[in-house]
């Protein structure tokens, strides 16, 4: 059981991690070896290996702590982002992890991870319990950038309406390293139509507008009942709340 304690308290480690650990590359891979027979530690790609609880026979570390491991850079982003912060209804089996790093997808416990590439130039973060995760204004901004990709725009929108509250210097910010005039539109209206809750100030909103092009624009490439809103240029539901009235609807329906 040498060892044993200090893996249990990291959780989620690299080999590189247990040779410092063991002192030598020889002393790790007989470690290795040992206790992945011995079942004290589960490998979940190369290099990257879990402590299972000898009590539970479980994974000692969740799935946000095995994202934090996957680059140096890897940050929890889109979905995962709003998982864990408390700001999601439901709960994925998969997780999205942002880096410039490229690893390949993998599953473990039925749990995918995915790596995201992150289309604007900076993103904001924050560390939370030793995990990087984008801040909920970056949050916001990148599910409302990719919706049709990842969780679907009620999904998204339900998210954000659990957000307790929004800087918008921090939402602007996010928005500017996008250098995209049409996310501007999208975050404008779909913010506007939550802004009952959120309670943005309408500066917020003049600003998204000077960005605005003459060019009408539809918020999704399924459009089907989207009627133009005007002051945003962008045809888009008639009302965000029937859409989100529907999507329980349906929900409750299956």
């Amino acid at each position: 059981m040498k060892y044993y304690e200090e893996l249990v308290a990291m959780g989620c480690f690299m080999k590189n991690e247990l040779v410092n650990l063991t002192g030598s590359e020889a002393a790790a891979a007989s470690l290795v070896y040992s206790y992945l027979r011995k079942g004290y530690i589960e490998r979940l790609r190369r290099d990257l290996y879990a402590t299972i609880s000898i009590e539970t026979k479980q994974p000692i570390c969740n799935r946000f702590q095995i994202a934090a491991q996957l680059a140096d850079d890897a940050c929890l982003s889109y979905h995962s982002a709003f998982e864990y912060y408390g700001y999601a209804n439901q709960v994925y089996y998969n997780v999205y992890v942002s880096s410039k790093h490229r690893f390949r997808e993998f599953s473990y416990n039925s749990i995918t991870y995915h790596r995201v590439s992150q289309a604007s130039e900076t993103i904001q973060t924050v560390v939370i319990n030793k995990v990087t995760v984008t801040s909920p204004e970056q949050t916001v901004v990148d599910s409302i950038n990719n919706f049709e990709q990842i969780g679907g725009l009620e999904e998204v929108l339900r998210c954000i309406m659990l957000v307790p509250f929004l800087s918008a210097e921090k939402l602007l910010s996010a928005l500017t390293s996008y250098h995209s005039g049409f996310l501007y539109q999208k975050v404008g209206y779909l913010l506007e139509a939550l802004n009952n809750t959120l309670g943005l100030p309408e500066s917020f909103f003049e600003e998204c507008k000077k960005y605005l092009s003459n060019s009408k624009k539809y918020l999704s490439s399924e459009h089907k009942g989207y009627v133009l809103h005007d002051g945003w240029l962008l045809f888009a539901p008639k009302s965000i709340n029937e859409l989100l009235d529907k999507g329980v609807t349906d929900y409750d329906a299956i």
